[in-house]
Protein backbone atom coordinates (compact mmCIF):
# COMPACT_ATOMS: atom_id res chain seq x y z
CA UNK A 1 0.00 0.00 0.00
CA UNK A 2 1.18 3.52 -0.82
CA UNK A 3 1.49 4.29 3.15
CA UNK A 4 3.37 1.22 4.32
CA UNK A 5 6.84 2.95 4.29
CA UNK A 6 5.42 6.24 5.71
CA UNK A 7 4.07 4.64 8.92
CA UNK A 8 7.06 1.74 9.31
CA UNK A 9 8.58 3.02 12.50
CA UNK A 10 11.21 -0.23 13.31
CA UNK A 11 12.75 -0.42 9.57
CA UNK A 12 14.16 2.66 10.05
CA UNK A 13 15.69 2.53 13.86
CA UNK A 14 18.97 1.25 14.36
CA UNK A 15 18.41 -1.94 16.62
CA UNK A 16 14.99 -1.58 16.12
CA UNK A 17 14.20 -5.56 17.15
CA UNK A 18 15.98 -5.38 20.24
CA UNK A 19 13.64 -3.17 21.73
CA UNK A 20 10.78 -5.53 22.87
CA UNK A 21 12.51 -7.88 24.39
CA UNK A 22 14.37 -4.79 26.95
CA UNK A 23 11.22 -3.46 27.14
CA UNK A 24 10.23 -6.47 29.00
CA UNK A 25 13.41 -7.32 30.70
CA UNK A 26 13.24 -3.50 32.50
CA UNK A 27 9.14 -3.79 32.87
CA UNK A 28 9.74 -7.71 34.55
CA UNK A 29 12.96 -6.45 36.70
CA UNK A 30 10.99 -2.93 37.89
CA UNK A 31 7.79 -5.15 38.91
CA UNK A 32 10.23 -7.29 41.18
CA UNK A 33 11.66 -4.66 43.08
CA UNK A 34 8.23 -2.70 43.40
CA UNK A 35 7.17 -5.53 45.46
CA UNK A 36 3.53 -5.53 46.95
CA UNK A 37 3.56 -1.66 45.53
CA UNK A 38 2.89 -3.43 42.08
CA UNK A 39 -0.68 -4.71 41.98
CA UNK A 40 -0.75 -7.17 39.07
CA UNK A 41 -4.24 -7.89 36.63
CA UNK A 42 -6.59 -5.89 38.19
CA UNK A 43 -9.75 -6.93 35.68
CA UNK A 44 -12.15 -3.85 34.56
CA UNK A 45 -13.70 -6.08 31.49
CA UNK A 46 -14.83 -9.82 30.76
CA UNK A 47 -12.13 -10.68 28.20
CA UNK A 48 -8.46 -11.97 29.55
CA UNK A 49 -6.90 -8.48 28.26
CA UNK A 50 -8.84 -6.46 30.36
CA UNK A 51 -6.70 -5.44 33.30
CA UNK A 52 -4.46 -3.13 34.29
CA UNK A 53 -1.38 -3.23 37.08
CA UNK A 54 -1.51 -0.39 39.28
CA UNK A 55 1.75 1.01 41.02
CA UNK A 56 1.56 2.61 44.58
CA UNK A 57 4.19 5.46 45.64
CA UNK A 58 5.55 5.31 48.97
CA UNK A 59 3.55 7.42 50.96
CA UNK A 60 -0.53 8.90 50.01
CA UNK A 61 -0.68 9.66 46.47
CA UNK A 62 -0.40 13.32 45.22
CA UNK A 63 -2.69 11.72 42.10
CA UNK A 64 -2.91 9.09 39.28
CA UNK A 65 -1.58 8.65 36.33
CA UNK A 66 -2.55 5.92 33.56
CA UNK A 67 -0.29 5.35 30.80
CA UNK A 68 -1.73 3.73 27.57
CA UNK A 69 0.56 2.08 25.84
CA UNK A 70 0.91 1.34 21.85
CA UNK A 71 1.65 -0.95 18.97
CA UNK A 72 -0.82 -0.20 16.27
CA UNK A 73 -3.96 -1.07 18.60
CA UNK A 74 -2.82 -4.55 17.53
CA UNK A 75 0.66 -5.45 19.80
CA UNK A 76 2.06 -5.27 23.22
CA UNK A 77 0.42 -5.36 26.00
CA UNK A 78 0.18 -3.24 29.40
CA UNK A 79 3.17 -5.29 31.24
CA UNK A 80 5.60 -4.39 28.90
CA UNK A 81 6.20 -0.25 30.35
CA UNK A 82 6.21 -1.10 33.56
CA UNK A 83 8.89 0.20 34.27
CA UNK A 84 8.09 3.63 33.03
CA UNK A 85 6.16 4.43 35.95
CA UNK A 86 9.21 5.28 37.81
CA UNK A 87 9.07 8.80 36.91
CA UNK A 88 5.48 9.85 38.01
CA UNK A 89 6.21 6.64 41.35
CA UNK A 90 9.03 8.98 42.41
CA UNK A 91 7.24 12.30 42.44
CA UNK A 92 4.21 11.10 44.65
CA UNK A 93 2.19 10.06 41.98
CA UNK A 94 0.22 6.15 41.50
CA UNK A 95 0.27 4.44 37.92
CA UNK A 96 -2.08 2.72 36.54
CA UNK A 97 -1.37 0.40 32.98
CA UNK A 98 -3.78 -1.15 31.12
CA UNK A 99 -4.25 -3.67 28.36
CA UNK A 100 -6.64 -3.96 26.08
CA UNK A 101 -7.92 -6.30 23.21
CA UNK A 102 -6.13 -6.04 19.75
CA UNK A 103 -7.19 -5.38 16.03
CA UNK A 104 -8.68 -7.36 14.48
CA UNK A 105 -10.47 -9.55 17.60
CA UNK A 106 -11.75 -5.89 18.05
CA UNK A 107 -12.05 -2.46 16.51
CA UNK A 108 -10.50 0.56 17.60
CA UNK A 109 -13.56 1.90 18.87
CA UNK A 110 -14.28 -1.04 20.39
CA UNK A 111 -10.44 -0.28 22.13
CA UNK A 112 -11.21 3.06 23.16
CA UNK A 113 -14.30 2.04 24.86
CA UNK A 114 -12.29 -0.28 26.69
CA UNK A 115 -10.04 2.70 27.57
CA UNK A 116 -12.16 4.28 29.03
CA UNK A 117 -13.73 1.20 30.80
CA UNK A 118 -9.94 1.19 32.52
CA UNK A 119 -10.18 4.79 33.27
CA UNK A 120 -13.52 4.34 35.29
CA UNK A 121 -12.24 1.57 37.17
CA UNK A 122 -8.94 3.71 38.12
CA UNK A 123 -10.24 6.51 38.93
CA UNK A 124 -13.48 4.34 41.42
CA UNK A 125 -10.30 2.92 43.78
CA UNK A 126 -8.25 6.57 43.81
CA UNK A 127 -8.95 10.07 44.42
CA UNK A 128 -7.78 13.10 43.12
CA UNK A 129 -6.21 14.36 39.99
CA UNK A 130 -5.71 12.13 37.45
CA UNK A 131 -3.16 12.84 34.11
CA UNK A 132 -3.17 10.74 31.15
CA UNK A 133 -0.02 9.61 29.04
CA UNK A 134 -0.29 7.87 25.65
CA UNK A 135 2.31 6.70 23.06
CA UNK A 136 2.38 5.95 19.62
CA UNK A 137 -1.74 4.27 19.24
CA UNK A 138 -2.34 5.26 23.10
CA UNK A 139 -1.70 8.76 22.02
CA UNK A 140 -4.35 8.91 20.14
CA UNK A 141 -6.30 6.59 22.88
CA UNK A 142 -6.12 9.24 25.87
CA UNK A 143 -7.23 11.65 23.17
CA UNK A 144 -10.28 9.77 22.21
CA UNK A 145 -11.28 8.55 24.84
CA UNK A 146 -12.30 12.44 26.40
CA UNK A 147 -15.14 12.27 24.03
CA UNK A 148 -18.42 12.76 26.36
CA UNK A 149 -19.78 9.70 24.97
CA UNK A 150 -17.29 7.42 26.14
CA UNK A 151 -16.48 8.84 29.35
CA UNK A 152 -19.04 10.68 32.35
CA UNK A 153 -18.02 13.74 33.22
CA UNK A 154 -17.82 12.86 36.86
CA UNK A 155 -14.00 10.87 35.81
CA UNK A 156 -12.98 13.59 32.90
CA UNK A 157 -13.19 16.65 35.28
CA UNK A 158 -10.56 14.98 37.64
CA UNK A 159 -8.56 14.81 34.51
CA UNK A 160 -6.08 17.78 34.44
CA UNK A 161 -3.34 16.63 32.40
CA UNK A 162 -2.96 14.90 29.00
CA UNK A 163 0.30 14.00 27.44
CA UNK A 164 0.17 12.44 23.71
CA UNK A 165 3.95 10.82 22.36
CA UNK A 166 3.86 9.95 18.94
CA UNK A 167 0.08 10.07 18.86
CA UNK A 168 -2.06 8.82 15.94
CA UNK A 169 -4.06 11.65 15.77
CA UNK A 170 -5.73 11.60 12.12
CA UNK A 171 -6.61 7.81 11.54
CA UNK A 172 -7.67 8.57 8.13
CA UNK A 173 -3.69 7.96 6.17
CA UNK A 174 -3.65 4.31 7.69
CA UNK A 175 -6.00 2.95 5.34
CA UNK A 176 -3.57 2.80 2.81
CA UNK A 177 -1.26 0.91 4.87
CA UNK A 178 -1.12 -2.54 4.11
CA UNK A 179 -1.94 -2.87 8.30
CA UNK A 180 -4.94 -1.66 7.87
CA UNK A 181 -6.31 -5.53 6.82
CA UNK A 182 -5.84 -5.77 10.49
CA UNK A 183 -7.24 -2.57 12.00
CA UNK A 184 -10.24 -2.73 9.78
CA UNK A 185 -10.49 1.40 9.54
CA UNK A 186 -13.32 2.74 7.14
CA UNK A 187 -14.47 6.19 6.00
CA UNK A 188 -17.18 6.46 8.79
CA UNK A 189 -14.13 5.20 11.70
CA UNK A 190 -11.73 7.39 10.55
CA UNK A 191 -14.30 10.29 10.50
CA UNK A 192 -16.04 9.57 14.20
CA UNK A 193 -12.46 8.04 16.04
CA UNK A 194 -9.45 10.53 14.99
CA UNK A 195 -9.13 12.97 17.74
CA UNK A 196 -8.22 15.62 15.12
CA UNK A 197 -12.01 15.52 14.36
CA UNK A 198 -13.07 16.13 18.01
CA UNK A 199 -13.89 19.32 20.27
CA UNK A 200 -10.45 19.27 22.47
CA UNK A 201 -11.34 19.19 26.20
CA UNK A 202 -12.28 22.33 28.23
CA UNK A 203 -9.69 22.64 31.15
CA UNK A 204 -7.02 20.66 30.73
CA UNK A 205 -3.61 21.23 29.98
CA UNK A 206 -3.03 18.99 26.56
CA UNK A 207 0.60 18.25 25.20
CA UNK A 208 2.24 16.48 21.98
CA UNK A 209 5.31 15.24 21.89
CA UNK A 210 6.98 13.85 19.06
CA UNK A 211 10.91 13.08 18.45
CA UNK A 212 13.11 14.52 16.31
CA UNK A 213 14.11 11.46 14.04
CA UNK A 214 10.74 10.22 13.56
CA UNK A 215 9.56 9.22 10.39
CA UNK A 216 7.87 12.46 9.01
CA UNK A 217 4.64 11.27 8.65
CA UNK A 218 4.57 11.29 12.52
CA UNK A 219 5.81 14.46 12.49
CA UNK A 220 2.76 15.71 10.64
CA UNK A 221 0.18 13.62 13.01
CA UNK A 222 1.87 15.28 16.14
CA UNK A 223 1.35 18.68 14.04
CA UNK A 224 -2.26 18.18 13.53
CA UNK A 225 -2.73 16.46 16.49
CA UNK A 226 -1.43 20.00 17.91
CA UNK A 227 -3.45 22.01 15.71
CA UNK A 228 -6.61 20.50 16.28
CA UNK A 229 -6.44 20.76 20.18
CA UNK A 230 -4.70 23.94 20.48
CA UNK A 231 -1.78 21.69 22.68
CA UNK A 232 1.71 22.64 23.18
CA UNK A 233 3.76 20.78 20.96
CA UNK A 234 7.40 19.65 22.02
CA UNK A 235 9.97 18.41 19.18
CA UNK A 236 12.39 15.97 21.13
CA UNK A 237 15.85 16.41 20.06
CA UNK A 238 17.89 13.20 18.96
CA UNK A 239 14.69 10.73 19.89
CA UNK A 240 12.64 8.41 17.83
CA UNK A 241 9.54 6.58 18.06
CA UNK A 242 10.94 4.12 20.43
CA UNK A 243 13.18 5.93 22.74
CA UNK A 244 11.32 8.99 23.38
CA UNK A 245 9.39 7.78 26.04
CA UNK A 246 12.23 6.68 27.72
CA UNK A 247 11.29 10.06 29.52
CA UNK A 248 8.63 8.79 31.77
CA UNK A 249 10.73 6.95 33.35
CA UNK A 250 13.56 10.02 34.56
CA UNK A 251 11.44 12.01 37.20
CA UNK A 252 13.49 15.09 36.74
CA UNK A 253 12.57 14.65 32.50
CA UNK A 254 10.48 17.95 31.36
CA UNK A 255 7.95 15.18 29.87
CA UNK A 256 7.16 14.19 33.71
CA UNK A 257 7.05 17.93 34.47
CA UNK A 258 4.31 18.47 31.62
CA UNK A 259 2.49 15.23 32.90
CA UNK A 260 2.52 16.01 36.63
CA UNK A 261 2.09 20.12 36.29
CA UNK A 262 5.19 20.54 37.80
CA UNK A 263 5.97 23.70 35.90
Amino acid sequence: MTLDDAYENAAHIEGADAYPAQWEEDAAAFRKKLGFRAQIGVKYGDSPRQVFDFFEPEGVSRGTVMFVHGGYWKRFDGSMWSHLAAGALAKGWAVAMPTYDLCPDVTIPQIASQVAAALVKVAGRTQGTIALAGHSAGGHLVARIMDPLLLGGEVRDRISQIVSISPVGDLEPLMQTSMNEVLGIDAATAQSDSPVNMSPPHGVAVSVWVGENERPAFLEQAEAMARAWGAKQTIVEGKHHFDIIEALADPDSDMIAALLALK
